[in-house]
């Protein structure tokens, strides 16, 4: 018959995120539930946008015992932080992953077939038996944030000549371009103007270019 122990597991290291299963046992069926709040004691993400390191990440999991190992079921809410992909305003939002993860006991059939990096374990920290949960939380966290984050959807980005936020600009902000072929041109024009410039004639230049 399966036991189900409702008490938050106690931690047995100093990670936030490593969590002493010594109350759990090993019989299959038992569970512990963990709802809690702890500090994110890395920064979890992309380059643009992540879970800053210290965010309260909420955590409403249940830990069960199987024959293979601990079998980890719930959910992880956390705060994430970051900038516009197209105008780097700082932008602001929260992430929610569905997390399931099987961590296997020492000496199992499963420890023995995969390795460590495609199964994780369950560990021992001072005598007791803990589970991980940073790196599955870290990797899920990077799968559910968008790669390029932006402020709102139709944003404009930023101005290619000046760099002003366009939804910040007047409207119909716009720089005058100058086709390059008729930049020389330009010059000679304003030389002229000047008091005292001496005319040229453009002929005469164009000539002299081409020789």
């Amino acid at each position: 018959m399966a036991t189900h122990v409702k008490a938050v597991a106690h931690r047995g290291s100093r990670s936030p995120l490593v969590i002493d299963i010594s109350r759990l046992g090993r019989r299959p069926g038992s569970m512990i539930t963990v709802q809690e709040t702890v500090p994110s004691p890395a920064r979890m993400g992309l380059e643009l946008i992540a879970v800053p390191e210290g965010a309260p990440l909420h955590l409403d999991l249940v830990l069960q015992s199987v024959s293979e190992g601990v079998l980890v079921t719930g959910t992880v809410v956390a705060p994430t932080s970051g900038e516009c992909a197209r105008c780097l305003t700082p932008v602001t939002g929260e992430v929610e992953i569905e997390l399931t993860e099987l961590y296997a006991y020492p000496d199992s059939t499963t420890e023995e077939t995969t390795e460590a990096d495609e199964i994780p374990r369950v560990g021992r920290d001072r005598g007791t038996e803990t589970i991980d949960l940073e790196q599955p939380i870290t990797d899920a966290v990077g799968l559910a944030l968008p790669f390029s984050p932006v402020c709102t959807p139709d944003c404009q980005g930023l101005c290619l000549e000046c760099g002003v936020r366009l939804a910040d600009a007047e409207p119909g902000h716009h720089h005058e371009q100058i086709d390059p072929r008729w930049a020389k041109l330009a010059q000679l024009r304003e030389q002229d103007a000047e008091p005292g410039g001496q005319s040229v004639d453009l002929r005469e230049q164009g000539a002299g270019d081409d020789s």
